[in-house]
């Protein structure tokens, strides 16, 4: 396996961080489109991202090991409770929760199982980045208060968060392995649930192309550069970095859906956007 810089792995987690930014508006538009509910487009997500991966690295022999195992259970945990949380409170309540608790309970995680010691400038980013996130997306997250939507995304943050710390942890293990591994053993785990909910979608050339999409770019490409960044990077400088896919989210509501920004949200997408590039800047192999 190649030796991933620190510096290029912040870009990879950044790359990544911007494509998941993409995810929620995909999934989101997939219940209205393809008639799926959030155990389905999770299932077909992990399928075609392990279908896409396999068709990018073939002939190309996986390392599995049995964190496999644990690291796609806690994606399937993570990512079905991410679109519950977006189906009971909408996007802004399930990303600014989920994505404020998982540095948080990844740094708790990564201090007490990993040994992994913050240093100033990875706290101050931490607490800028957390203020940034809640100035962009707190006002809307409250105007959709929902406890049912919040105890999803607290879930999905706790899956997040295990599945980074499990990640880091075995950082010599085949990254390809790992997020193909993950995709196949989540959508084992979703495949009763998928089934019951209703896994086939209503067919159309719109919800074949989010689809598609999905699997793709917000599957496939974040995750395989999300697990190849984990072997050069703390685990908690991964997460913190990865809230900048809450700026990514914002612009693309801006750009694509008409929404609007308050001047306090702005603010809030400068200030996070500042944290994540001073750290992603200033990351150091640990």
């Amino acid at each position: 396996m190649t030796h991933v810089s620190a510096r290029r792995g912040a870009l990879y987690v950044s790359v990544a961080a911007t494509a998941w930014g993409t995810g929620g508006a995909a999934g989101s538009l997939l219940f209205d489109t393809g008639g799926l509910g959030p155990v389905g487009v999770s299932l077909w997500r992990y399928l075609l991202g392990a279908a896409f991966l396999l068709l990018l690295t073939r002939g190309t022999p996986f390392t599995w090991t049995g964190r496999t195992l644990l690291v796609g259970a806690g994606m399937a945990v993570y990512q079905t409770a991410y679109f519950a949380a977006i189906a009971h409170a909408g996007v802004a309540l399930a990303t600014v929760v989920t994505m404020g608790a998982t540095p948080v309970f990844t740094a708790l995680g990564s201090r007490f199982l990993l040994r992994e010691r913050l240093g100033r400038i990875a706290l101050g980013a931490l607490a800028a980045a957390l203020a940034g996130l809640l100035l962009l997306t707190g006002e809307a997250a409250l105007r959709a208060g929902s406890f049912p939507g919040i105890a999803f995304a607290l879930v999905s943050a706790a899956g997040y968060a295990g599945v980074t710390l499990l990640s880091r942890h075995g950082r010599d293990d085949d990254p390809r392995a790992a997020a193909v591994g993950g995709f196949v053993v989540g959508a084992v785990c979703l495949a009763p649930f998928a089934l019951a909910e209703g896994v086939v979608p209503e067919v159309s050339w719109t919800s074949v192309a989010l689809l598609g999409y999905l699997g793709a770019v917000p599957t496939a490409l974040a995750y395989g550069l999300f697990f190849r960044a984990l072997t050069a990077l703390r685990a908690t400088t991964v997460s913190i970095i990865s809230l900048g896919e809450a700026v990514g989210a914002a612009l693309l509501g801006v750009l694509l859906f008409g929404e609007r920004l308050t001047p306090v949200a702005w603010s809030g997408c400068v200030l996070l956007l500042a944290a994540v590039t001073v750290l992603a800047a200033r990351a150091e192999t640990a």
